[in-house]
């Protein structure tokens, strides 16, 4: 009879522990939550082969540039992201016939561009068309040169042929990478799994690796 008293007891006291000890690590995370919070930090991910870590949630740049929203709008609503904790943008080239790069470009005067990692993307499959774009994506965004370049919408089944032929948008890609106008070379696609992949077998035939792919 002791003896069971004693296990019982036991019992009791290990339920207590272990019911006190969830209950300060639970309140340790919740603080540790709200202090993120009120410091605007956002959980971070790698992405993709860059090696860089980018904030899980990004600002799309397409909405930006639509007419309901002001430049002035666009610019506190991207200014007010990145203040809380968003560091990855994405922009592409033919978004709102531009508008959208420009307001981002405006948001990210003022120190506002070292504090993010750039995405945008080109819809050129030539070489000269490629290169006019990157330089036009640029200027719109008021900076020199763009973390994460893209080739936009490879949807197509000769796109691949395109990018990587002769005289294809991939030479002038290159050409901006080594120049030091883009850090990192990626694509996208929205259609049939067929083409991202035979995009990722013309990469790897011309000995080229991609750093971000985007497929959803």
């Amino acid at each position: 009879m002791e003896s069971n008293r004693r296990m019982e007891t036991n019992r009791i006291d290990r339920r207590n522990f272990l019911k006190t000890a969830a209950t300060a690590a639970g309140a340790l995370a919740a603080d540790r939550v709200v202090h993120a919070a009120d410091s605007g930090g956002v959980p971070t991910r790698a992405l993709g082969r860059t090696g860089e870590k980018v904030s899980c949630i990004g600002l799309g740049g397409y909405h930006i540039g639509q007419s309901k929203l002001s430049d002035e709008q666009s610019v506190q609503l991207i200014r007010q992201a990145v203040d809380r904790g968003i560091t990855f943008l994405d922009n592409c080239w033919d978004y709102n016939d531009g508008t959208s790069e420009t307001r981002m470009g405006k948001a990210l005067a003022g120190g506002y561009r070292n504090k993010v990692f750039l995405m945008t993307k080109i819809d050129g499959r030539t070489k000269g068309s490629c290169a006019q774009q990157i330089d036009e994506s640029l200027q719109r965004l008021q900076t020199d040169h763009v973390d994460l370049m893209q080739f936009h919408e490879v949807i197509r089944l000769e796109d691949p042929d395109r990018i990587f032929g002769e005289g294809g948008a991939m030479e002038a890609m290159l050409e901006a990478k080594k120049a030091g106008k883009v850090r990192f070379i990626g694509f996208t696609g929205h259609k049939d799994p067929y083409v991202h992949l035979r995009m990722l077998d013309h990469a790897r035939q011309h000995n080229f690796h991609f750093d971000s792919v985007r497929c959803p």
